[in-house]
This record gives structure tokens, sequence and C-alpha cells, in this order.
């Protein structure tokens, strides 16, 4: 591929130059042994920015495609990255929206979501060091396959700013009086496992009982005929009855089973005292203070093998330079003037960008990008698409 590159973002060097002289007054002879004062000059460079964008056009086999790149340095005071999402994990909002709230310098679409239903995420999601949600089952993940990803992948970024690929899975359960531990299997989660149990918190407010619809392959399957849920309230059992909807109060915390884990929430009475643990465990031992579903496409500088090649999106992605820096990447496409990229062409535009790890954002309709306040690559819907979730950054 050859790229024609067009930078939206220009960054003049500023020179300053220091002269040193001699103080005014009446002039004297300089004593024969002192050499005369030299004339110091002094250059000063301005350090890059902090957060940059441009705009790319490149050619590939398909067509041609217009790309968007932002690059933030998240070394610098004051550049951080932000998880954007609504009250509840489902609330959905547009890019712009999410940015304008947050007042973030930059944002891309976040994560893949039960687009229509419940609109949560699937996969784990971080906000301010507290967990959200949890990955769905593998087969419940609506997003393209990449070789060798798993529904617990994520762009994470740590206390001290550091970003990462990583991992995050569900270490959770309820402890009754008697000694017994259940486990629960998803933390707000569209899709609780066959014979599992769920645990929503106040961040969910939708259709609970459509958590236990499905089977683990196939989001359509007829709900579990086995099904319940269990509110507590205060670490004891308030109420035990059959799943519903709405949000979740205040205060309260929603255990949901369904085939199995419908039996075994049947073993608890209003009243049973019981404790309700959680965590997303990191498989780097590091704990996320900010973490967003993606597969990644792009590790140690080399594209993942086997990613597809023919089937061309608009698509984001995010990934991360060998120095720490986030690329935030869209590409446009279903356009006669953009026609998108292949899974393939997203990991090779991360790594031309600068990247040597990256991730598989939402794509198709969601694929949005907003710089200062302006969207600035093209979304392939008239309307801008509301999605529960966005990646965004903060900079002066």
């Amino acid at each position: 591929m050859t790229r024609r590159v067009r930078d939206r973002v220009v960054t003049p060097a500023v020179t300053a130059v220091l002269a040193v002289l001699l103080p005014a007054g009446p002039v004297t002879a300089p004593a024969p042994a002192t050499a005369p004062a030299p004339i110091v000059a002094v250059h000063t460079v301005a350090p890059a920015p902090a957060i940059t964008h441009r705009e790319e056009r490149i050619d590939t086999p398909g067509g041609p495609v217009s790309t968007d790149v932002v690059v933030a340095d998240l070394r610098r005071d004051g550049v951080r990255a932000e998880l954007l999402t609504g009250a509840t994990v489902g609330e959905r909002a547009t890019v712009p929206v999410h940015a304008g709230r947050a007042g973030v310098a930059a944002a891309v679409n976040g994560d893949f979501f039960d687009f229509a239903r419940s609109n949560a995420p699937a996969g784990p999601s971080v906000r301010d060091g507290r967990a959200l949600t949890s990955p769905v089952p593998p087969g419940r993940r609506l997003a393209p396959a990449v070789p060798g990803s798993d529904p617990g992948d994520v762009l994470a970024v740590d206390a001290a700013g550091g970003p990462r690929l990583d991992r995050l899975t569900l270490d959770a359960s309820v402890g009754t009086a008697d000694g017994t531990t259940l486990p629960i299997r998803t933390l707000n989660a569209y899709a609780v496992p066959v014979d599992g149990i769920g645990l929503l918190t106040p961040d969910w407010d939708g259709d609970r009982n459509a958590t236990l619809c499905g089977s683990d392959t196939d989001r359509d399957a007829p709900c579990a005929p086995d099904r319940i849920e269990v509110a507590v309230r205060d670490g004891a059992v308030a109420e035990v009855r059959p799943p519903g909807t709405g949000p979740v109060p205040d205060g309260e915390q929603v255990l949901v089973g369904r085939d199995g884990g419908a039996a075994a929430l049947r073993g608890l009475a209003p009243g049973d005292r019981v404790v309700v643990e959680h965590r997303l465990a990191a498989a780097s031992g590091v704990p996320p203070r900010t973490a967003v579903g993606g597969s990644p496409v792009l590790r140690d500088g080399a594209p993942v093998a086997g990613l597809d090649d023919a089937v061309r999106e608009p698509r984001s992605a995010a990934g991360i330079t060998d120095d720490g820096r986030l690329v935030l990447l869209t590409a446009d496409g279903r356009d006669s003037t953009s026609v998108g990229i292949t899974l393939a062409e997203t990991a090779e535009q991360l790594r031309r960008a600068g990247a040597v790890h990256g991730v598989n954002l939402d794509g198709g309709g969601s694929s949005t990008m907003v710089f200062r306040g302006r969207v600035v690559n093209a979304p392939s819907e008239d309307a801008h698409r509301a999605v529960p979730n966005a990646f965004g950054i903060v900079a002066p």
C-alpha cells in the first residue's frame, strides 16, 4: 500500500534566542589578561504537543480509505485516559456527547455491545478503578472473530498512566452463613452462562430476565426454563422472586440464576446472611484504572496471524507505542470515496501509526472520532450512533 498524508495538525518550531550583552555604562578598557565576554545564543525548541490529530488517505487493494489518527502522550502532566459512560452500563450516548460531558480532548467509540437490547458492552470495563462489567460467554460477544482473542481482552491503563493489553477475569462469589460458596460468573453482563449465576448492581438498568435467555452460543435461543433472582440488601437476602426488569436500586445487589445456577440460588431464603464479593483480576497482576474491551490485532509489532483480509468495514481501533503513548484510529467505510479496511489492514495501520500493540474496537456505524470538540471522521450513518462507552483522552 502507498499513502498520501494530509496532516490537519501543524506544529511550528519555536526558536528563542537569548543574547547576553555587556551592561550599559561607561566604556572602560579590559585588563590585558581578560578575554572579551562572548555573545551566548541559546536555542530552545518547543516540545512536541501532548496530543495530535492527523488525517490520512491510504490506497488499499479495495480502493481509497480515509483514516484519522490521534496520538496522546500519557507520560505528560495532565494527560490521561478515561472510560466514558453514562450513569448505567446500558445508557447510550453519541461519542460527541460522551466527550462533551467529560471535557476530553479526544475520544473514540469503545467496545462492541448488545445493540438494541440491553445495550451493555460485551467485554470487561473499568472506570476510575471500579469494575463495571465482566465479559459475556465467548459465543455471545458480538464482534468479528479474531484468532487467539478472549472475551476478557482489554486495553487497560493503570493508576500510574501505563497502558497495556491485558486480560480481565471475574473473581466473584456469594458466601452463605453455613459456609457454602456459590460462584458468580458475570457482573452486569447481558448474558449469564448456562447453569450460571450473574450479579447485577445499581450500574445495571435493564431487563434482568433477558440476561437468562439465549444459550452460550446463540443469543436468540429460548430463555432458560428455570430462572430466578435474589435481592440482597445490607448483607442479607431481602427477597427471592422471578427475574424482573428495570434498574437495580441503590444499596441493592441482585443475583440472577439460570438452570443449575437457579437451583443453587433456591437454597437461599429471606433473612439469610450472605457475603457478595467481586473483582476483576488482571492477568498482568496490575489493577487497571481504566479498561475497555477489545480484541488484540497487533502484538509485539506484528499483526496477529490469521486476521481476516477480505471484509471491509468502517473500523475503530486503539494501540500502544513502545514508549507508552496511545494511538486512536478510525477508518471510514461504506462509501465510494472510502471503502473501509479489513482487520488485517487495521493492524497494519496501527503499526504505521507507531503502535506495537493494539485492539480492534466496535466498528461499522459506531465508528466515530472526536478531536477538540469536533467529529473529525465521516461516520457511515447519517446520524451519529449512540454507544454505551467511549475511550477518551484528557489533555491540556
